[in-house]
Parts: structure tokens; sequence; C-alpha cells
């Protein structure tokens, strides 16, 4: 008989659909790997399709363009909240792209899933397409299930309470369609060391300076630029650590910058050792989002500078109302005088330290597996 195929399409639209299901792949491939045939894939590119690759880069310049002009992510979330699912996902995949839209559906009857596991709704939108239909499941990386998200599907995962609350007053939803389940963090997470001073030594960082971490997303977009060079001619003995992503522009600016005798600065370009920086760090500085989140686990407070549309504004909202482990400051001066009181005294950070340490327990993708795999033993009998 042949193995249940089970598809972990990637979508590239911000890494924050990326880093979930990286986790989510790996522990369902080490729990269950062995009783399904499981397929990685990375959906837009893999075949060499031309339409395609254009409509996962338009995900992500969409990313960049909410980041660089806030007002345009805010119409496009409101108008899909406006137009509900079915009309917002039509528009967002036929019409913009329609190319593109029938040959994803062509490639997902070719991958001819079982089950299909997303963290992106765009896959999603083509699993429900195919016949035999999948068992679709979809994780929301989000505070909250957006109208893209709330396409009819089998199985929805959510690591917010309030969003599941709030999703659980809908018709669609029941018990059996919703689950809250932990924040899919990266597993690396849980092997990072934890003495902040022993991280700092092995990233040759001063080992009993206040450190910050800036950050704006993957592509670097946002209050970075400025809040660095303002907290870089601070006479306090800190450590600033700037994380430019893929914007290479603003990493040779930052290169360029200088700091007074006080301040130890290193920017960094893409760093692939974001873990290791979140964990040596006293301080997240940046945009809301799923950053937050690894801030969060390492028992750090964040300082968030601005969000681009709802999305992020309700992960702002998480963060700062529900676990109550950051402040919400849009000014760079402002934010940069919050940084240097909590360089000058860390006793004021404490409260937000420890609603962030009492959060600890709601990261780890295992919960989320298991449900997964208990869903698919009521769909396909023969794997119980």
């Amino acid at each position: 008989m042949d193995k249940i195929r089970v598809l972990f399409p990637y979508v590239e639209a911000g890494f924050g659909h990326i880093m979930p299901m990286k986790s989510l792949e790996q522990t369902f491939r080490k729990k269950y790997g062995d009783r399904v045939e499981i397929i990685s894939s990375e959906f837009y590119t893999e075949t060499g399709d031309k339409h395609l690759a254009k409509y996962e880069q338009m995900l992500a310049n969409q990313v960049r363009i909410y980041n660089s002009a806030p007002i345009v992510g805010y119409i496009a979330t409101g108008s899909c909240e406006f137009f509900g699912s079915t009309l917002s996902s039509f528009a967002s995949m036929r019409l913009i792209a329609p190319i593109a839209c029938r040959r994803g559906i062509k490639r997902m009857r070719e991958l001819a899933p079982d089950v299909v596991i997303d963290t992106h709704w765009a896959t999603h939108y083509y699993a429900v397409r195919i016949k035999p239909k999948p068992l679709t499941v979809m994780y929301c990386p989000d505070a909250q299930l957006n109208k893209l998200f709330e396409y009819n599907c089998d199985l929805v995962l959510i690591s917010m309470p309030k969003g599941y609350e709030k999703g659980m007053r809908k018709r669609r939803f029941n018990e059996d369609n919703l689950k809250l389940v932990p924040f899919l963090i990266r597993n690396e997470a849980f092997d990072v060391c934890r003495d902040k001073k022993q991280l700092r030594r092995d990233l040759g960082l001063p080992e009993d300076k206040f450190t910050v971490l800036l950050v704006e997303g993957a592509y670097g977009i946002g209050k970075i630029e400025e809040t660095t060079k303002l907290l870089i001619k601070e006479h306090i003995p800190m450590t600033v650590i700037p994380v430019c992503g893929t914007n290479t522009k603003l990493y040779e600016r930052m290169q360029s910058l200088e700091a007074s005798e006080e301040v130890t600065f290193r920017p960094y370009a893409f760093a692939d050792n974001m873990l290791e920086l979140h964990a040596a760090s006293d301080v997240f500085c940046g945009k809301s989002g799923n950053m937050l989140a690894e801030a969060t686990f390492y028992g750090n407070p964040s300082i968030i500078t601005h969000f681009a549309n709802l999305i992020e504004r309700n992960i702002a909202d998480h963060y700062l109302n529900t676990v109550g482990c950051a402040i919400k400051e849009f000014s760079p001066k402002k934010a940069v005088e919050l940084i240097k009181r909590f360089a000058q005294d860390e006793s004021l950070l404490e409260p937000y330290r420890r609603a962030a340490a009492d959060y600890s327990g709601h990261f780890g993708s295992e919960e989320a597996a298991d449900v997964i795999w208990q869903s698919m033993t009521e769909r396909f009998p023969s794997l119980r």
C-alpha cells in the first residue's frame, strides 16, 4: 500500500511563513516521518516556471511596500476585512495573477498530496482545488486570522489566545477545525545557550555592556537607520547591533557610521545567527512581527517602533497587552531615550522580563505536529 503523501510547501513572503514551516516539518518528520511520505517543496521556484516565481516575488514585494508605506498595508489588509474571505482570496489569486493561479493548481495536482500543510494562504488556495481533495491544514503565524487565512480549510492552527477566541466566535470555526497551539518557533531556539556573558564572548562582544538588538524584519525597511544613528552617538556604555537583513544598501550605510567611544557598534547584514543575537541581547527594538516571538522566547523585552498593517498591529497588541513584555514607541528619539534609561537602570526592565518569562511555555512545534497527526488518523484510518 502506498504511503500517505504529506506536502509542506514553502512560500517566501517575509520569512515569517518559512520559519514556522521549517519548525513544523522538522518535528513532524522526526515523530511521524517513518509512517508517511513527506514532500518538502520550494513550491514557487522548484520547477523554474516564470509565472509562479514572479507571483512569489510579488508576495515578497508586497511586504516591502507595506513596510515602506504602511498606509498601503492598512488599505490592503483593511480591504480584505471588508470584502471577506472568498472575494479577497479570489482577487489575490485569480484577478491579480490568473496564469500563476492556473500553474499553481497544476503544480499542486502534479505533487498529488494526500495532506497539505501550509503556513501561507496562497498554496492552500491551490490545494482545495485539486481532486481528490487532500486534507488541508493551515497554520496562521499571525495574532489573528485575517480573511485570507479564514478560507475554507479542514484544520486551522493559531498560536495567539485572543485570535483563537475571536475565531471561535465565527460560524465557520469550532473545536474540531480550529486549534490553539504554541507558537512554532524554530527548533534550534531550544538549543541556544542562555548564558548572556558566554554568548557575548562567543560573538566577540563585551560581556558586561547593555546590549540592544535592532531589526526591521528580513528586508531591513523601517526606522532602524534613524534609531541606530541616534543611539550610537550616546555617551552611555552599551553594545548596539543593527541587523539589516537583505537590505545591502542599508548595511553599507551602517558600516560607514561612527559611534561614540562608549558604544560598541556591530552592524550585521543578513544574520544567520539571529537566535544567538536575541539570546545575547538585553532588549529588542524594531517593527512588529514574528521577530517579537524570538525576543520573548529568550526573556527579552521589546520596543516596537512601528507596524506596517493590521496584521502587524494585532501581533503588537498580543505582546503589548496579552503577554505584557513590550512597549510601543514610534518616535526614534523617544525610543532612544527609553533605551538609555534601561541601560542606566536595568531594574526598569524587570516587569517586562518577568512577563516574557511567564510566557515561555507557549513555544514549540510538537503539539501542533500531534494535532495534525490526530486529524490525519481520522481521515486515514490506516495510519492508526
